[in-house]
């Protein structure tokens, strides 16, 4: 019996299109969420950028943000895997070396460094996210812990720079950039302590996602789905393939097995 639901956001929960929850979605979460089942979010946003569940907010029971990085159920934070310091240096020297921005996320703020067009495209056209300030240099990250570094790298260059960074890992769900944490810190990490703090188990848990980030989690949950849009390597691993995020994806799966 399934008792807790995870979602990715982008291209999962939200349209790429519209940047909205489709409806048959909001009403597939409430017919679950009424049923006593358990609703979180796992998402590669910091909680700084998670600005697109207003429409179902108060159906969330718990976050996994940041890629695994930090989790939390209302005040109580259930983990929090930071980057190592000599880690984050790496990362910000390759950037300078090779001229492309990365997005730094400390526990309070974000911070882009080597700041180009190709970030503002991306996150407010592509993903519709308009708060990010882009003034705010690292400096004034100093005495946060840094939870995630998003480099807006080729994937040639992610390929040079991850042998460097060995306490780290990379998840690539835009072709713009990828997400670096902690090598502690993914969704599926983030599902195993969010299930021993509930009470719940693995085999009690069904995950959706659409993109990189999110094969650890569907080969974590009992049940691993893959939305219809969501790239060829991420379908190969999920239990379950369902329609795309436009057509309904989200509540044909819950209704295929049973959950509404």
């Amino acid at each position: 019996m399934i008792k807790a639901l995870f979602f990715d956001i982008d291209g999962t929960l939200v349209s790429f299109k519209t940047h909205r929850i489709p409806q048959s979605t909001v009403d597939a979460l409430q017919c679950a969420h009424d049923k006593g089942i358990k609703i979180y979010i796992a998402t590669g946003r910091p909680i700084q950028i998670i600005t697109n569940l207003v429409q179902i907010e108060n159906l969330i029971d718990g976050w996994i943000t940041t890629n695994g990085a930090y989790c939390f159920i209302g005040e109580k934070v259930i983990c929090c895997n930071p980057i190592a310091e000599n880690d984050v240096e790496k990362i910000i020297s390759a950037s300078d070396r090779d001229n492309y921005s990365v997005i730094i996320v400390g526990e309070k703020h974000l911070a882009v460094h080597n700041y180009a067009d190709i970030v503002d495209i991306t996150f407010r056209e592509g993903l519709g996210v308009d708060n990010i300030d882009y003034h705010r240099d690292i400096d004034s990250l100093k005495g946060q812990k840094i939870l995630q570094l998003t480099p807006f790298c080729k994937e040639d260059q992610e390929a040079e720079l991850m042998p460097t960074i060995s306490n780290c890992t990379s998840g690539r769900w835009c072709s713009e950039f990828t997400d670096i944490t902690a090598q502690n810190a993914n969704k599926g990490k983030g599902i195993e302590s969010i299930a021993r703090h509930e009470g719940f188990t693995i085999e009690e848990t069904m995950a959706f996602g659409d993109g990189g980030n999110d094969d650890k989690m569907l080969q974590t949950a009992g049940i691993g789905i893959a939305m219809g849009n969501a790239n060829e390597k991420t379908k190969s691993i999920a239990d379950y393939i369902t329609t795309s995020v436009d057509e309904d994806g989200i509540l044909n799966a819950l209704s295929h097995f049973g959950i509404i």
